[in-house]
């Protein structure tokens, strides 16, 4: 009982899984470990074809460095359990500590047992009959940075500044990203893809209003324009001010101050 107990604690697998992994083994701790990982990787191979969509999405900031990740699942049930986040908080402590360059990096990262990150989520695969996955990973690096949380774990954003920023400045920023969900810090990052596709909507839009052709682009640089204010962050309206912009706001903390990058994830369908 003794091994069976340490066994589940050690592995997160079912009472009767580590006891039949244990008795598959002969009472041999490290092969009934590697049971039961064959048997998360046997479920990953079998779950490969389903969507996971659920998860949980966590984010950090630390001396100017900021992570978000991503651990996807495919119910809420299991997104919401304890060992889940705790799981998908071990995997952003590991991001925070490491600093990973990529994805496929934090993913063979190890964990503070020395397995990595995969070997991890895998195990965890074995204990739920979910198919797992490590979904996001994104950062931003400057002088300073914060990160925030929705209430719920599914949204969180990250952003890095030039400059030192008080904390409830740098959370608005933060907040203002996870609301209105901008495209690019300014207009000058939006990509020129992007824009094209903005301009021809626009002057799609402005040729079945029966406008005349040789005033299409002059209109559709107007909606473009428009397109800027509502969709860069530094022109977005403060969500808390509106008859200020964020670059307006960060403006009144230091002349100087500005964002330098942001990432948003979530798993919300929008």
């Amino acid at each position: 009982m003794n091994d069976i107990t340490h066994l589940r604690k050690m592995s997160g697998a079912g009472m009767m899984d580590c006891k039949h992994a244990l008795e598959e083994a002969d009472n041999d701790f490290e092969k009934a470990m590697e049971i039961i990982r064959k048997k998360g990787q046997a479920v990953a191979a079998k779950r490969s074809d389903r969507e996971a969509s659920e998860g949980c999405v966590l984010a950090a900031h630390k001396d100017g460095f900021a992570a978000i990740v991503a651990l996807k699942c495919e119910t809420d049930f299991v997104a919401k359990n304890s060992e889940f986040i705790a799981l998908t908080q071990s995997i952003l402590d590991a991001a925070m500590a490491q600093k990973p360059a990529a994805l496929q990096e934090l993913q063979d990262t190890p964990l503070s047992d020395g397995r990595s990150v995969d070997n991890h989520i895998t195990d965890r695969i074995g204990v739920t009959g979910e198919k797992m996955e490590l979904g996001f990973y994104e950062f931003v690096n400057g002088a300073s940075a914060m990160s925030y949380i929705h209430p719920g774990n599914k949204l969180a954003t990250v952003v890095a500044f030039n400059g030192t920023i008080e904390y409830q400045p740098a959370r608005d920023v933060a907040m203002q990203i996870a609301a209105m969900n901008p495209v690019a810090v300014t207009p000058e990052e939006v990509s020129q893809k992007v824009v094209d596709t903005e301009m021809e909507i626009a002057r799609d839009k402005a040729r079945q209003a029966g406008k005349p052709e040789n005033l299409l682009d002059r209109i559709a640089e107007g909606a473009l324009q428009k397109f800027y204010k509502e969709n860069t962050l530094l022109q977005q309206d403060f969500v808390k001010d509106d008859k200020i912009t964020i670059r307006q706001y960060l403006q009144q903390q230091d002349k100087a101050l500005t964002v330098m990058a942001f990432k948003r994830v979530t798993l919300n369908v929008e």
